[in-house]
């Protein structure tokens, strides 16, 4: 399994990137980001998927290893393959594509190529608990309080009790944060 290469971008083509490893050039298909950093003079270090198949042998390239762990999760999506995850990782940064699965914002995805109404609502609800607590503007009032943090003991008990950080955050938000973490739980709890 091949994990990361280094070398130096010898050619970029329409849709890939061609890495001269010591004289052997692989070809990865990366982000659009990706794409408009990577330049052919200066050595790179990327991080690789390999994507096996009856048909081919394909390799995806990322500069961050975050954004091959939120391909990997995009993977694992029902109906969603390498293609698509691509796709999605193009419409912005990988921190920007957490916010907006985070946020539930369908019409966002929906803006990758490829990527319909329905494979929108099934990234979001399968990825919008894994994908962490993003602070966004929408969620920049309930986070941004004084008191509230992923640190908050309160925040904590929710979570270890199956909720996800943004709903513990959001159960949180009305109670006073001068009471005890542990009155805070239960009255979070009651609603």
């Amino acid at each position: 399994m091949i994990a990361t290469l280094s070398g130096v971008v010898s050619e970029k083509l329409a849709d890939m990137v061609v890495l001269d490893v010591h004289g052997v050039g692989s070809g990865l298909q990366v982000t659009a980001e990706d794409f408009g950093r990577r330049n052919t003079t200066t050595a790179t270090k990327v991080y690789v998927y390999e994507h096996i198949r009856e048909q081919g042998y394909d390799l995806y390239g990322f500069m961050s290893l975050d954004t091959k762990r939120l391909f990997e999760q995009l993977l694992g999506v029902k109906n969603v393959g390498p293609r698509v995850a691509l796709a999605v990782l193009d419409i912005g940064t990988a921190p920007a594509v957490r916010g907006a699965i985070a946020a539930g914002d369908v019409k966002v995805l929906q803006s990758a190529k490829g990527v319909g109404k329905r494979a929108a609502e099934q990234i979001v609800v399968e990825l919008r608990d894994k994908v962490g607590l993003v602070v966004t503007e929408t969620a920049q009032g309930i986070v941004g309080r004084p008191g509230i943090n992923a640190g908050d003991e309160a925040v904590e008990a929710l979570v270890s009790l199956g909720y996800s950080p943004q709903d513990a955050v959001v159960a949180l938000k009305d109670i006073d944060l001068s009471l005890p973490a542990e009155e805070r739980i239960k009255l979070a709890l009651k609603q």
